[in-house]
């Protein structure tokens, strides 16, 4: 029904004489197909169409008419409905920038009518000028040919419907004179707003700024006038000279997203000008200088020619463990040690014999031991055993040794979920001592093992910080991970959380929950740690607070719930670069009794960055909830900037010496509110680097 729809449709275009439609016969075609533009395609009846070529026909032609709804939407100044077209419909798709009949786009139509929230819509979208405009002349010279034909046309109609008797051709012929009226109105009013259209005024601001040693960052602001037309693209200049003579570069931006640039490629220590300036359809205006008038590529860096702290570590590493791998590459698993109590040599061959017997299954139920459960989630559900039950293995039945060493340990092996197999010959060969920490440590590669060959699994995902323990001795070390398509598994299948949950209670007792019951009670928490904890921050410097706690075997760092991989932390700006004036500024405020500023001084007052770091300060106390005026004891960690990548640098803010971290039963007046996280070190450092 819906193609022949369409089919009457063209047919009945055809059949009419060329020409627009009224403005009423416009609104009402363009009203009603906008209904139809919404029906995807290909809910079409299929089955009516003969053959590829026309359902490809059906796909032009539609659209083809979501582009003529695009230029109705602009003409009649409809902005609702050519948001929803530019978001419905990709620019290919509605052919942006392709010029129509009359030589127009639609962005030329929406800056000569002056209708700047449509063309703001439009240029975000990706929307060119006409290229028939190569100058001030051609443009006025087509709007003027545009407007007399129209006009032309306006006064044959009329004449023709004046001079005919009435019948229905003659009720046709004033249906096209109106809609050609209103294209002549249109027309003369896009050419009066292209004659009294002026050049845009200068950029309201321009911010300059040091990205590297080789670059600079320009970021701009629109003219504030709103009488000249819309601003189309902007020009960035740069010289080493203030007048500009002779220019070292420009780039023309016309991708007005984003009100920034950067400028590469430059030399070290050389001193930039940069200015910009604004364009429309009358031109370039005048142009703006930045602020600073100039500034020098830069970095911290070069203040005292300090190599950056990970080079060639990761290559380093890498070459380590290869040499470690050609050493051990004929290993292959011995037996236990012959000395061992017999308890433990009895633990071991079960549990190799557990490993590589054809009847290895999971665990239903727990007794007293240390356990490895692997949670795999895909939004609501996540993967279990065709019990019900969550994968879970057993690492030791017999666990007596230090819980806190070996779960540190197995957080690390996390990192090789690959090398297992070559893990478990190395320490089988290296366990002359038959030490219990070697022994426990060989049976968690022997539960990674059998958990990935169980799963089919190598990579079973990330450690969660801590483990679950229950009043009954069981242990569970818990890993995560999201699975991001439509996997099917053999020995496991996804269910939702809510209905593991609901069936666990069932069997269960409230008074003495177990790991396991711990484990799904806790799941959604878990799981929003896990997907948190993968999140990264957006490109910029930032200022991190350091607080740590210490335990009896452990040291915790403080961090907020939101973004558990990263210290406490607020934005300092976008600008992750300190330029080597900032650093040498930043090593005088260290050396003075007084090393976080408060009150500006006559030098530092026009310092960017030290208003930046006023903000970020106060900001950053309020956080942690910690009085402003203890901030007068705090310093900053001025021995080097904190680089994660190529995106984000910290600076660090550090307590009183006595006060970074608190002793066990110390009290801490200033406890941080609702939000934070206290880390054992070593997880937070692996989570750093992940």
């Amino acid at each position: 029904k819906m193609t022949q729809q369409m089919r009457d449709l063209q047919l009945a275009q055809a059949r009419k004489p060329p020409g627009p439609s009224s403005p009423n016969a416009a609104k009402r075609l363009y009203r009603n197909l906008s209904g139809k533009f919404r029906v995807n395609y290909t809910s079409f009846d299929e089955g009516s169409l003969v053959g590829r070529g026309e359902k490809e026909k059906l796909r032009k032609s539609y659209l083809f008419q979501s582009n003529a709804a695009l230029f109705e939407a602009v003409e009649l100044q409809d902005l609702d409905r050519v948001q929803e077209l530019l978001k419905q419909y990709s620019p290919e798709e509605l052919d942006l920038n392709t010029p129509n009949s009359e030589g127009l786009l639609p962005l030329d139509i929406a800056i000569m009518t002056n209708n700047a929230p449509i063309a703001r819509a439009l240029l975000q979208a990706g929307a060119k000028e006409s290229p028939h405009f190569v100058s001030l002349e051609s443009r006025s010279l087509h709007l003027s040919t545009l407007v007399r034909e129209a006009e032309q046309r306006v006064n044959e109609l009329m004449a023709q419907v004046v001079n005919e008797a009435p019948n229905a051709d003659c009720s046709e012929k004033e249906k096209q004179l109106k809609a050609w009226e209103w294209r002549f109105r249109l027309y003369k009013r896009m050419k009066a707003g292209f004659e009294h259209a002026r050049v845009p005024d200068a950029p309201s601001s321009v911010h300059l700024s040091v990205a590297s040693s080789s670059s600079l960052q320009v970021t701009f602001w629109e003219p504030l006038s709103v009488n000249s037309a819309v601003v189309t693209k902007y020009k960035v200049e740069w010289s080493c000279s203030p007048t500009f003579l002779p220019p070292l570069g420009e780039a023309v931006i016309d991708k007005l997203k984003d009100l920034h640039f950067t400028i590469q490629g430059l030399v070290s220590g050389t001193a930039y000008h940069v200015r910009v300036s604004a364009y429309n359809m009358k031109g370039w205006g005048p142009p703006q200088a930045s602020e600073p008038p100039f500034a020098i590529p830069s970095n911290w860096r070069e203040y005292d020619g300090r190599a950056p702290r990970r080079r060639g570590q990761a290559e380093a590493l890498d070459n380590l463990l290869g040499q470690v791998k050609t050493v051990h590459q004929h290993c292959i698993c011995h037996e236990p040690c012959k000395n061992q109590p017999q308890s433990r040599k009895h633990s071991v061959s079960k549990s190799l014999k557990h490993l590589f017997h054809p009847g290895s299954k999971f665990l239903k139920t727990l007794k007293r031991g240390l356990y490895l459960t692997a949670i795999f989630y895909k939004d609501d559900n996540i993967l279990v055993t065709h019990e019900d039950q969550i994968p879970v293995v057993e690492i030791d039945d017999t666990y007596s040794c230090l819980l806190m060493q070996d779960f540190l340990w197995f957080t690390k092996v996390s990192c090789m979920w690959d090398e297992i197999l070559w893990l478990r010959q190395c320490v089988t060969v290296s366990q002359s001592s038959c030490s219990c920490i070697l022994q426990t440590r060989f049976k968690m590669l022997l539960a990674i093992s059998q958990m990935q060959g169980l799963l089919g699994i190598q990579d079973l995902g990330q450690v969660f910080f801590e483990p679950v323990k229950d009043k009954q001795g069981n242990i569970l070390i818990v890993t995560l991970k999201e699975v991001k398509t439509n996997q099917t598994f053999e020995s496991v299948r996804w269910v939702p959380i809510c209905k593991l949950q609901t069936s666990r209670k069932s069997v269960s007792s409230p008074e003495e929950p177990t790991a396991l019951d711990m484990l799904l009670i806790s799941m959604q928490d878990k799981l929003a740690y896990h997907q948190r904890s993968s999140h990264a921050l957006s490109p910029g410097l930032y200022l991190g607070y350091l607080k740590l706690c210490s335990a009896v075997d452990q040291i915790r760092v403080l961090v907020p719930e939101r973004l558990p991989n990263i210290l406490c932390h607020v934005k300092i700006r976008s600008n992750r670069n300190i330029s080597r004036e900032e650093w040498e500024w930043l090593q005088k405020m260290a050396s003075m009794e007084e090393p976080v500023p408060r009150e500006p001084e006559a030098d530092t007052s026009q310092n960017p960055l030290f208003q930046e770091l006023q903000v970020a300060i106060k900001e950053l106390m309020t956080l942690v909830n910690i009085p402003l005026q203890e901030a007068k004891d705090f310093r900053l960690y001025s021995q080097e900037v904190l680089d994660f990548g190529d995106q984000v640098s910290f600076l660090l803010l550090l307590p009183p010496s006595d006060d970074v971290c608190t002793a066990p039963g110390q009290n801490n007046p200033y406890t941080p509110r609702s939000g934070f996280l206290t880390l054992p070190l070593q997880i937070f450092e692996l989570g750093e680097e992940m």
